[in-house]
């Protein structure tokens, strides 16, 4: 019958269902503004995200798709983007000239700090909503 078996038809179930999406929405959307404000995509963000958060000497191209959930072309297509707005660069990957890396140029790495702050502060605004939503649902699991 689902995941929560029985609890399907439980009011509590949908209202915490409910409340988590629109925490969610919330987040999103005011992403969309605080991305759009620096002159990048919500994608692009995320692609900004995903080669920050990886090795300092770069990340491969078939990895930031992995990440972004795209197909190594789109991944490409991407990249092109964020190196024609000065954000991001390929660059060699050390000890192999078949491979190339995409690392954040100084004005990339500036961009994206920005942008993390901007996000977690939005966050954070969202967490009581969150954390209520997700508690309801945990302690209908746990039924």
């Amino acid at each position: 019958m689902g995941y929560f078996g029985a609890m399907a038809l439980d009011p509590d179930l949908f209202h915490g269902l409910s409340d988590f999406r629109y925490a969610l929405r919330r987040f999103l959307s005011a992403s969309e503004v605080i991305s759009r404000a620096a002159g990048v995509t919500q994608q692009q963000y995320q692609a900004m995200l995903a080669i920050k958060a990886s090795d300092e000497r770069g990340m491969a191209m078939k990895d930031l798709a992995g990440q972004l959930l795209l197909t190594q072309h789109a991944a490409v297509q991407m990249m092109d983007r964020l190196a024609r707005a000065g954000l991001a660069e390929r660059r060699q990957a050390p000890g192999d000239r078949r491979s190339v890396l995409v690392a954040l140029t100084a004005r990339g790495e500036g961009v994206v700090s920005e942008l993390a702050a901007a996000h977690l502060a939005e966050m954070l605004r969202q967490e009581p909503l969150l954390r209520r939503s997700l508690t309801r649902l945990k302690r209908l699991g746990r039924k």
